[in-house]
């Protein structure tokens, strides 16, 4: 079991208060200890912590492309096999390099079986470039490039749903977590980099800057995702679901009405044809991983 005391993303970085992924980088490192490399995409994580010469990261730490660090963890995987030594190989890249740009390399990574480990810190939108949508931008909400306006409710698309595309490219371990829960966070990442075989995690990370919020916040609106239903907590094993995080749903008014982005579903008036399509979302997830008490 990892030592959840260890601290190998060190303070001092660029991140805004209250950054979903920063915290998220803390904790995933305490599930996988010290015996780790990490390639990282560019992206968010990449620019608030490592810009030369400086780093946060206190283990190997290889900066790719946006649309190759499971190809570059490959390569790395494959080196380490061929000399006989076992550190924990792990992707840290964000929904925009998972969901869109990167899926093909993380696609053939995963069919090639790779013992690696793929984790997204999903802040739904292409922050670090100007928050615009991406495959994780949930539905009408309002990015850069799907402005919500006279004639548009925001984004038009439902949020992609990666865990179960992995799943069905054989992975033995998938599971999505969020930054409200750390030690759930550290204990899915440890139980995933002791599986072998390629392994996909999901961890859910507001962005106070992209989603409009106080950054005081996160956790708690962390927590209100998962409390109506819009986020789920579970764990996939071999492609059944093993175990999910049970809650007494709440309706989703309190969720959006918290953030900018979907500031215009309740302004000039409320408009209740599209928070109920939103209910509709949550209502599916509810009766699909059976998360109400």
């Amino acid at each position: 079991m990892a030592d959840k005391t260890c601290e190998l993303v060190d303070c001092g970085h660029r991140a805004c208060g209250g950054c979903g992924p920063a915290f998220a980088a803390r904790l995933i490192l305490k599930g996988s200890g010290p015996e780790s490399i990490v390639c990282a995409s560019t992206g968010c994580m990449e620019v608030f912590s490592t810009p030369y010469p400086q780093t946060a990261w206190k283990v190997p730490w290889i900066h790719s492309l946006f649309e190759n660090a499971a190809a570059v963890a490959s390569g790395i995987e494959s080196a380490l096999k061929k000399q006989g030594r076992k550190e924990n190989v792990l992707c840290i890249c964000g929904d925009g390099a998972t969901f869109d740009i990167g899926i093909q390399c993380i696609s053939g990574a995963f069919e090639r079986g790779h013992n690696i480990t793929y984790i997204c810190y999903d802040n739904e939108a292409y922050m670090n470039t100007g928050i615009q949508r991406s495959g994780a931008t949930p539905y009408d909400a309002s990015t850069t490039t799907s402005p919500a306006g006279k004639r548009s409710t925001g984004n038009n698309r439902p949020k992609k749903d990666l865990p179960q595309i992995l799943a069905a490219h054989g992975s033995p371990y998938v599971a999505t977590c969020s930054i409200a829960y750390p030690n759930d966070v550290i204990k899915k990442v440890d139980r995933a980099v002791q599986t072998e075989g390629p392994c996909y995690i999901q961890i859910h990370t507001p962005c106070c800057t992209g989603w409009g919020f106080d950054g005081a916040k996160t956790v708690e609106l962390a927590k209100m995702a998962i409390e109506c239903g819009l986020w789920v907590n579970y764990e996939m094993v071999n492609g059944k679901v093993e175990k999910v995080k049970k809650i007494k749903r709440k309706p989703v008014d309190e969720y959006l009405k918290s953030q900018k982005r979907f500031a215009h579903l309740f302004k000039p008036q409320r408009n209740d044809v599209e928070i109920a399509k939103i209910q509709a979302i949550a209502d599916v997830n509810a009766e699909k991983y059976g998360i109400d008490l």
